[in-house]
């Protein structure tokens, strides 16, 4: 996962990237057109300076043709020839690339074409200059777009870190603070004032927002309380009442069976009130202790404790459980994930299975025989039936699935070789 800021400069340095490349071609034609511009003024004023000197000499016809023959020797870039008057065609430029001789390798020349008069005589005059190859030129200029190509990625990224430290230390100040926030302490949190406007609302919003967190915790800790003692209390009188009422000699039959279907909906009734309580409790964070437990142990004890539901339904038990299994949580809920985890196999395998547990460093598996998968959209879902081939309340897994939340723990579930495969990685 890459920081905001590294996000915004990939897109910056590919679109310098893409600007400096671009600018490749637009610096070439630039700079040939003014090379070759500046070369045919160049050509130019070196013929107006012949004409000029030539006719302003006082040369013979001899001299002056035994000048135009060291012209020639001694200028290879130049021809300076006599020639007829009906000849005479209008200046012309060129740019060609041929061996040198001189040089021995292919050469770039720029030439003009023209014709002078001296001492009433035409002449025609070629003259040449070399200038820088296409791919020389093409080589230089990216040459230098790489280098500032470079030394803008480099300034963009140091530009990028000394910032970050600058203007967005407000921002990681806020995201330290939220970090070491906790709901349960019930205590407001207060951010750090910037003198950017934008940190300044995020700030407000935040306060804003954990403020009502703060007040909807309150109020759900106050319900989860007063539900506790206030629908517990009545259902436990109810189911006393009931038991007592099951006891009298003065009941008919029927009315015998509608007071125990009464009962068992009221037990029912009574678990699901229950279970519906400590899920509050647990999202709520109220289960805040921490201590080391022995999970062998714990394991063990829950499993002694199940011991008539598995004799009841005859199943052949087996279990390698490592002695001295030590994870960090709180007592009750690590009691009630092993007990949920165990009498959910329990309930899950027929008369005459196979359950096996095993607890080693790190792991919590529970394998019971089964003759399907479950299913897995409505496995950890509050009153999901996973089975309808079992009966139940529908929350003991959800339970199993918050503790595991509340402790980051890993809580999975495969379906293989016909067994139903529970595992918690702590």
């Amino acid at each position: 996962m890459n920081r905001l800021l590294n996000k915004t400069i990939r897109p910056l340095t590919l679109y310098a990237l893409l600007v400096l490349v671009l600018s490749i071609p637009v610096y070439y034609f630039l700079v040939d057109y003014i090379w070759v511009n500046e070369l045919d003024k160049h050509h130019l004023n070196i013929k107006a300076k012949i004409e000029q000197e030539m006719n302003a000499l006082p040369l013979s016809d001899s001299a002056l043709q035994h000048t135009l023959l060291v012209w020639n020797a001694v200028n290879p870039g130049s021809s300076f020839r006599e020639t007829d008057a009906s000849q005479v065609r209008p200046d012309s430029t060129y740019t060609q690339i041929r061996f040198d001789d001189f040089q021995q390798d292919r050469e770039q020349f720029r030439g003009l074409r023209t014709y002078i008069r001296i001492h009433g005589r035409t002449y025609r005059l070629l003259l040449e200059t070399n200038m820088e190859e296409t791919d020389e030129t093409i080589l230089a200029i990216a040459g230098v777009t790489l280098l500032f190509f470079l030394l803008l990625s480099g300034g963009f990224i140091l530009l990028n870190r000394r910032l970050s430290l600058r203007f967005w230390h407000p921002f990681y100040d806020t995201l330290q603070r939220l970090r070491s926030f906790n709901l349960e302490g019930e205590q407001n949190i207060s951010l750090p004032q910037s003198d950017v406007l934008e940190f300044n609302e995020l700030n407000r919003q935040l306060e804003e927002l954990i403020g009502k967190n703060i007040s909807v915790f309150r109020q759900q800790k106050e319900f989860t309380e007063n539900a506790a003692h206030e629908l517990q209390t009545p259902l436990a009188i109810i189911r006393s009442k009931l038991d007592i009422l099951l006891q009298s000699s003065a009941l008919s039959k029927e009315q015998y069976e509608t007071v125990e279907a009464i009962n068992r909906t009221l037990t029912r009734a009574y678990r699901i009130n229950k279970n519906l309580l400590l899920l509050a409790r647990i999202e709520n964070r109220q289960f805040s202790e921490r201590e080391t437990i022995d999970l062998s142990l714990l394991t063990r004890e829950c499993l002694e404790l199940l011991q008539e539901h598995i004799a009841e339904k005859q199943l052949q038990v087996s279990t390698d459980i490592e002695d001295g299994v030590y994870i960090r949580g709180n007592r009750v809920l690590a009691e009630i994930l092993s007990s949920n985890l165990l009498l959910n196999a329990i309930r899950h395998t027929k008369n005459g299975g196979n359950l096996h547990i095993t607890l080693h460093k790190g792991l919590l598996r529970v394998r019971n025989s089964g003759s399907s998968a479950l299913d897995p959209d409505a496995l950890f879902r509050r009153f999901g039936r996973a089975s309808t081939e079992t009966p139940g309340t529908g929350l003991g897994l959800a339970i199993v699935q918050q503790i595991a939340l509340r402790y980051d723990w890993q809580l999975n579930y495969t379906f293989a070789a016909r067994e139903h495969i529970f595992s918690v990685r702590f």
